[in-house]
C-alpha cells in the first residue's frame, strides 16, 4: 500500500491488482493505523471498477465516517448513479480534497 500524507488527510492507495483483498487489508489497518484521519482511498487503477467490489468497502466507510471522519473514494470507471448514498466517490484526488474541506466546514457548524 502506497500512503501519502497532507496537512489534512491520508491517501491511501493499492500497490497490487486486487481490489477486494485490498479492502479487506484496508478493514484491519485503518481501525489501528488511520483511525483519526480523512481519508482517501485511490482507486483509479480499477478502470472497471464494479458495484460489489466498492460494497467491499462500505462498512469501512460507515465505520470512519460515523467517528466523524471523512472517508473518500477516488475512481473514474464506476457508473456513479449506483453508487450508494453513504459513499462518495469522485474522479479526482482535487475533488476528493474539496469534499473534505466541505465535510469539515460543516462538522465545524454542527451538521
Amino acid at each position: 500500500m502506497k500512503i501519502t500524507q497532507t496537512d489534512s488527510y491520508t491517501v491511501l492507495t493499492d500497490e497490487y491488482d486486487d481490489v477486494l483483498n485490498f479492502a479487506s487489508y484496508l478493514s484491519h489497518i485503518i481501525p489501528k493505523k488511520y483511525k483519526e484521519h480523512h481519508l482517501v482511498i485511490d482507486l483509479l487503477k480499477y478502470e472497471a471498477l464494479a458495484l460489489d467490489e466498492l460494497i467491499a468497502f462500505i462498512h469501512i466507510s460507515n465505520d470512519q465516517r460515523s467517528n466523524n471522519k471523512s472517508f473518500v473514494f477516488v475512481n473514474t470507471g464506476i457508473d456513479y448513479d449506483v453508487i450508494p448514498e453513504e459513499m462518495i466517490v469522485v474522479p479526482t484526488v482535487q475533488e476528493a480534497e474539496d469534499i473534505i474541506q466541505m465535510e469539515e466546514i460543516e462538522r465545524d457548524l454542527g451538521f
